[in-house]
């Protein structure tokens, strides 16, 4: 098992639960520290005053008793953030011990946790991305593949990942898009990942707080029925495709496409967009709602059960390292 990724998080296994938008929680971080993985959660996720804060406290000392785990926090660097800065400057507070970015130039985070000794991997979808967090001293990188859920790359793992170890040889790379099983995870390291990013599997367990349709929706349905859409966050999402998603529609108009462009108008329309796609998601989450919008990848097909997150991961590495006996 290579131990770059292991390594530069602290980690027993390498494998990271990719952070997600109303989805990753106490709970789930609390598991994957117990469990040897690096949970992970949107910052956006703690947007009550002083919410923040408490949390990492409690995570800081959950860590402190189980050193084979960690957690990371992931920063939505675009300026349409409004809590970007408070927020990193509560991360540099509690020295959390690594950091993902996305949407945006991660130098100040990577400044600012590097102060301390904290590690930055950097959402990446193709190699100009990637050359960009490079030059600006990231630690390594997440090579966001087509198929994942929520803001999803355009390229296959199976070309993103070798272009990225063949430009960035040293640079730890973990993979991220449609990976549910141990054997996907065997597939990735074999391309040359270090390690990998699962987020949808980890919906469907105990610990998720969202509602019980979406843990099931996740459960039945299968890889044609995610679908890429615009209108949520102005940025292109991987959602399923129910009737509340074809309602709203896949692809922004023109006039939209023009406010998101126009050097005057696209901070505020940007961050418009993301407010009120924030507001939908929020809503979807809750039990009963009509408007089931919910974010999700491919790999909702390999999804046939829910369990704890604990549960998850043993079978993960299991089947993972029975991937690699029958390779061998």
């Amino acid at each position: 098992m290579n131990q770059t990724l292991t390594q530069t998080l602290g980690i027993k296994y390498p494998l990271i639960m990719a952070p997600m938008f109303l989805v990753s929680n106490e709970p789930m971080m609390q598991a994957a520290i117990r469990s040897g993985i690096a949970g992970t959660f949107p910052s956006l996720n703690y947007r009550r005053e002083g919410e923040l804060p408490a949390l990492l406290e409690r995570l800081n000392e959950a860590r402190a008793s189980h050193q084979q785990g960690t957690y990371g926090v992931n920063l939505i660097v675009q300026k349409t953030n409004p809590l970007y800065k408070k927020h990193l400057d509560a991360c540099v507070a509690a020295k959390v011990p690594f950091y993902i970015t996305s949407l945006g130039n991660p130098r100040d985070v990577i400044d600012a946790a590097h102060s301390y000794g904290a590690k930055v991997l950097c959402d990446v979808t193709n190699l100009q991305h990637a050359e960009k967090a490079a030059q600006n001293g990231a630690d390594g990188f997440i090579a966001v593949s087509a198929g994942a859920g929520g803001h999803a790359g355009p390229y296959p793992m199976h070309v993103l990942i070798p272009a990225l170890k063949k430009a960035f040889p040293h640079m730890p790379v973990a993979a991220a898009g449609a990976i549910a099983t141990g054997q996907q995870i065997a597939s990735a390291r074999v391309l040359g990942a270090d390690g990998v990013s699962i987020g949808t599997r980890f919906i469907a367990s105990r610990e998720a707080t969202v509602s019980d349709e979406y843990k099931n929706a996740i459960v039945s349905h299968g890889m044609e029925d995610i679908v890429l859409t615009e209108k949520l966050s102005g940025t292109p999402c991987n959602i399923i495709n129910t009737p509340a998603a074809q309602r709203m529609g896949y692809k922004q108009s023109r006039f939209q496409k023009w406010l998101s462009r126009n050097p005057r108008t696209r901070k505020y329309y940007k961050m418009m967009v993301q407010m009120k796609g924030m507001q939908k998601l929020q809503r979807a989450i809750t039990p009963n709602h009509y408007n089931q919008l919910w974010s999700a990848g491919q790999s909702v097909e390999m999804v046939d059960d829910i369990l704890t997150v604990e549960e998850i991961v043993q079978r993960l590495m299991q089947e993972y390292n029975e991937s690699l006996q029958a390779l061998r």
